[in-house]
């Protein structure tokens, strides 16, 4: 299989352009002109998370479809297009779509394609020969949904077996499973059997990493016994697994299977952003697990603050911030603050360690800070995230900035 290709879509839809703010009267953030709260991206931290996950996982001879998800920004589908990306990974038929009009020409569904309108908008996109789609199934009801709807327009559709685990997602839980739904798939002739899917992040608790091994090793076996028996409708299938805490085994089991006949996959998301909370603590446990064997140098790094106001400082030692839950992401812990500054000084300086942010509502978040700080209304806190998909999802336009602070571009989601 080739790398990831650029496709030009078969109809005309808005891609999601990035607007260029370098017009020769940069904009810099620190002269607040841009209107705050505002997310902001660091290119140079993003450009270093794009090449280091691109070379681990060349080291470790696997391929890279990122989690789109994650984003949904289509200049950064692109980027990580062009950094090398066998494809991109999405969870929905409606991010398909915005990933093909963001010229991405191979998508992963890593879902079931469920639904008519969902099939007829994947339909759509099939219609240019130079798309690759596949989709994951788990079920003889939806393999003959799908073989129906997609004889009716004379179009293969290209799927994956998804495995799953007792008490987690979607996903066969036995071989059994998988035989009959293997069978129910060749007897459709506008499906095609292309690999096996799974996600391991469901299984966690004591003991997490033997038991996510002892699954790969279950998923991996089941591919191989399909390849014996040639039941996949290509001559080399894909196998394919990791979100972004236990990529680092996926890539251990998977890559063990034989190269002449499994394409092995790797979909982590959140690398591209990172983050101060839950993937900064789930990178370290990589890191530890991986040791003296990592073969990349540096690591992963924040790129997404929100930076926002001190709008109010209603009693000694509390700050009101314009920052609250419409932008950013509170499910994994409050956005912290990580720099502190005073318009028209020269530059932000690391905020005080023992500043915390305790509660956060709509629009406002509580801060707390020592009374004899230096801390006055005007002030601009940037804060730091945890789970930065959930923070995407709340922003339209995100800024790109350099070290300098200057804003080099915005970027449209596509949520």
């Amino acid at each position: 299989m080739s790398d990831n290709p650029a496709v030009q879509p078969a109809f005309d839809l808005d891609k999601g352009e990035s607007v260029s703010l370098n017009n020769g009267s940069a904009v810099n953030l620190l002269s607040e002109a841009i209107s705050l709260p505002a997310a902001i991206i660091y290119q140079s931290r993003l450009d270093n998370n794009i090449q280091w996950m691109r070379q681990f996982a060349a080291s470790r001879g696997v391929q890279l479809a990122p989690h789109g998800k994650t984003t949904m920004t289509p200049a950064f589908f692109r980027r990580q297009r062009d950094a090398g990306a066998w494809g991109l990974t999405v969870a929905t038929a409606h991010q398909a779509s915005a990933a093909y009009r963001a010229g991405i020409g191979r998508v992963l569904m890593a879902n079931q394609l469920v639904g008519r309108g969902n099939m007829a908008l994947v339909a759509s996109m099939l219609a240019n020969p130079s798309f690759e789609f596949y989709c994951l199934v788990d079920s003889v009801a939806n393999v003959a949904q799908l073989g129906r709807f997609f004889a009716e327009r004379g179009v293969t559709l290209k799927v994956l077996i998804e495995i799953g685990v007792n008490g987690g997602r979607c996903g066969c839980r036995t071989q059994e499973q998988v035989d009959t739904l293997s069978a129910a798939i060749a007897r459709e002739p506008n499906l095609a059997l292309m690999g096996i899917e799974t996600y391991e992040g469901v299984i966690g608790g004591a003991g997490a990493p033997e038991k996510i091994r002892e699954h790969l090793l279950k998923v991996r076996n089941i591919a191989e016994q399909l390849m014996q028996r040639g039941q996949f409708a290509s001559d080399k299938a894909i196998l394919t697994g990791a979100g972004s805490a236990w990529y680092d085994i996926v890539c251990e089991v998977f890559a063990e299977a034989d190269s002449n006949l499994f394409v092995p996959v790797i979909r982590p998301g959140c690398y591209l952003i990172h983050d101060q909370g839950i993937y900064m603590e789930a990178q370290q446990k990589v890191r530890e697990r991986l040791g003296d064997s990592c073969a990349v140098s540096g690591d992963l790094q924040s790129a997404l603050e929100i930076w926002a106001y001190v709008q109010s400082i209603p009693e000694p030692g509390q700050a009101i911030l314009t920052v609250g839950k419409r932008d950013a992401a509170f499910d994994a812990g409050l956005p912290q603050p990580s720099l502190h500054y005073r318009p028209g000084q020269p530059a932000p300086v690391t905020a005080d360690p023992e500043w915390e942010v305790y509660h956060i509502m709509d629009q406002h978040s509580a801060m707390r800070f020592d009374p004899k700080a230096d801390l006055q209304v005007g002030d601009i806190i940037a804060l730091s995230t945890s789970h930065p998909c959930l923070t995407f999802d709340k922003w339209r336009k995100l800024n790109v900035i350099d070290d300098q602070y200057n804003v080099l571009e915005q970027v449209d989601t596509c949520f």
